[in-house]
């Protein structure tokens, strides 16, 4: 149709292919840092619970000579930090919410953000926050009280 420009043909599929070529290469990139994000954030968990439990021996030490079990104990410990994990969630989901959405607006085709998405990602958090806290509420509680006490 016009002589000066060559006809040049592409096929669909590898247009569409190169177009979120990128697209799978951020998510790769951004999942093995979320991968290493969550193991950082687990270790920093686990290190405050271990000094959250050290803190309270003395108090642990008392709740168990009165007759507070082990599983009474746990709670006890890990009360505050899933608390903590609770409230940063409900902080995080309107940023997640409006980033997520923005993102999403540049493709034609896109998925719906709902709120089991959220709730999803927090009952996931508050299971990675209990296995990182409750090995050390679990070893506070079954310490022996008396040891904790002696020095007092």
């Amino acid at each position: 149709m016009i002589p000066t420009y060559p006809f040049e043909y592409y096929f669909l599929d590898e247009n569409f292919d190169e177009m979120y070529r990128q697209e799978e290469s951020i998510g790769t990139l951004l999942k093995y840092f979320a991968v290493l994000a969550v193991f950082i954030a687990c270790l920093g968990l686990f290190g405050l619970a271990s000094f959250t439990a050290e803190q309270r021996t003395k108090e642990v030490g008392i709740r168990k000579i009165l007759g507070a079990t082990v599983s009474n104990i746990t709670v006890l410990l890990c009360r505050e930090f899933f608390l903590l994990v609770f409230v940063s969630n409900i902080i995080a989901w309107p940023a997640a919410y409006f980033l997520m959405r923005n993102w999403l607006q540049s493709y034609a085709y896109r998925t719906s953000l709902s709120v089991l998405i959220f709730i999803s990602a927090m009952a996931i958090a508050l299971i990675v926050a209990f296995l990182s806290v409750s090995f050390q509420a679990i070893r506070a509680a079954t310490a022996d009280p008396i040891n904790s006490l002696r020095y007092e």
